[in-house]
């Protein structure tokens, strides 16, 4: 399944006690915030809230005509949109390629980043503004050709992607019962729903605790049922385990949006997440993640890893003559 979040979004975003608990156990590494829905390039996972909110392209499946809503509750419509995001999330087994703009305090990388059926590929292609130089491509060669030789690397990359489809998945489910909903806006053939947490609900993990500490707004495309933008902050802090573990501020937010890139495919196209807070023994915790995705590109559903180092190196090698030939 992929999901409208890049994988390692809810590691990051909704999911960050990780961070929190890694603090607790002797020098355990903490997992790259990489990749995406349906894998990322090097990622990202929940929103599901996945992160969640993460990840992504699908096929809309399973539309409801807009008069058969209008007597739907808000809390019904977002269940039913819902159910249609993951059908149509599991049916989609498209690959893509496309450009990613993504920006951290200080530093602005663009990379091309392309799907395969064995995980993502991503290549650098500019920092701050500026063309990755002669040095850095041959580093992207060799860090790129690593990858594509090493089985046990991809299999690791993949069971990651794996447990963070399933945590986007659980966390989708979740998200009819965990919210009270009721009906904001309608435009441009988009209706909004605004979500508060259920009190009536109890959280039965740390993921689901963290989302359900969460309101927000929801956007679902009314004729192809698809869940279009959601956004969402942090109205109490989180606490784990009781705060001896460390907490999240209130305030911290997240807001993800897809788009339809082709008939029946949707992608994200942006992803801004801004969390803090406290993890064990005082030490700051802060995830910041700003990015834009765009011009997509369908490539072969069954591309490889090594098929798809190939489109990276085609892609760079056209853009460099191109660049070329306006100086």
């Amino acid at each position: 399944m992929r999901s409208m979040f890049p994988p390692h979004f809810s590691a990051y975003a909704f999911s960050m006690e990780h961070y929190a608990i890694a603090g607790s156990r002797e020098m355990d590494p903490k997992r790259p915030l990489i990749n995406r829905s349906k894998p990322s390039s090097g990622i990202p996972t929940c929103v599901l809230l996945g992160l969640f909110l993460a990840i992504v392209s699908c096929v809309s499946a399973f539309p409801q005509s807009t008069s058969a809503q209008k007597d739907l509750s808000a809390n019904e419509l977002l269940r039913r949109a819902v159910d249609s995001e993951l059908k149509g999330q599991s049916n989609d087994h498209s690959h893509w390629m496309y450009e990613a703009t993504a920006k951290d305090p200080g530093k602005e990388q663009v990379k091309w980043i392309v799907e395969t059926r064995e995980g993502d590929l991503a290549r650098l292609s500019s920092v701050n503004g500026r063309p990755i130089t002669p040095e850095e491509q041959n580093q992207e060669d060799q860090r790129i050709q690593t990858l594509v030789q090493k089985p046990a690397d991809r299999k690791k990359q993949q069971r990651a992607q794996q447990e963070d489809t399933r945590q986007t998945e659980n966390l989708f489910k979740m998200l009819p019962d965990a919210f009270n909903a009721r009906f904001g806006e309608r435009k441009n053939g988009l209706v909004e729903i605004l979500i508060q947490p259920n009190p009536n609900f109890h959280p039965s993990s740390l993921e689901a605790e963290v989302f359900h500490t969460m309101e927000g707004r929801i956007w679902i495309d009314e004729k192809q049922n698809r869940l279009a933008e959601i956004e969402g902050h942090l109205i109490h802090p989180v606490k784990f385990y009781g705060g001896l573990l460390g907490h999240l501020d209130e305030g911290g937010k997240f807001h993800v949006k897809q788009t339809e890139v082709g008939p029946g495919y949707w992608e994200i196209t942006l992803l801004h997440v801004d969390m803090r807070g406290k993890a064990l023994f005082f030490k700051t915790i802060s995830v910041q993640q700003d990015e834009i995705r765009s011009n997509f590109q369908r490539v072969p559903d069954n591309l490889t890893l090594a098929q798809g180092a190939e489109e990276l190196q085609k892609q760079w090698s056209e853009r460099v003559t191109a660049n070329n030939g306006t100086h």
